[in-house]
């Protein structure tokens, strides 16, 4: 009689594992669809930020490939002290509202970014603050001696102004 239970119990179990499967993939799918509607729902962020300093920034370029960009900054080297130096993406991405970016090394520096973007409170692009990007900003300095050395803190990046569209052709008499 126990065996008989068993048998039927197992004949059970197979006949729903292929139900179960199923509703596991439609789950699955779903994921995929709400990951794809996220990536997809994300903002056109594209523009110029501010950055750590007076006068540096970084540039966001959301294109149909991909995310693109660089951040031009001061150097602190003896060799390209108050030098600009434009330091490109390596990876970045936007999905949805998180924002990640890594940059190539440069004079032994790389940056890498970590945040999320958030509508500011100007009330256009013209105003600087209409997106704000909020988040962990890690810069690796690679030495002389090939000491690698990391400081992370914690940044807000802010969208310039920028002029119209429809006044940025006008010549000014």
């Amino acid at each position: 009689m126990q065996s008989l239970k068993v048998k039927t119990l197992l004949a059970l179990l197979a006949l729903l594992s292929p139900f179960a499967a199923a509703q596991s993939g439609m789950a699955d799918q779903q994921n995929v669809k709400v990951r794809r509607h996220q990536a997809e729902s994300a903002e056109d962020i594209s523009g110029m930020y501010s950055f750590l300093r007076e006068g540096e920034f970084v540039q966001i370029n959301m294109e149909e490939s991909g995310v693109s960009g660089y951040i031009s900054r001061k150097g602190d080297l003896d060799s390209d002290r108050g030098a600009f130096l434009d330091q490109f993406f390596d990876k970045a991405s936007v999905d949805g509202h998180d924002v990640f970016f890594n940059t190539r090394p440069l004079h032994g520096v790389t940056f890498t970014f970590k945040g999320t973007f958030e509508r500011g409170p100007a009330k256009s692009r013209a105003e600087d603050g209409y997106y704000v990007l909020r988040g962990t900003l890690t810069e690796l300095i690679t030495g002389g001696d090939n000491k690698t050395t990391s400081r992370s803190r914690q940044v807000t990046f802010k969208l310039l102004g920028q002029p119209p569209d429809n006044e940025a052709g006008k010549d000014k008499d």
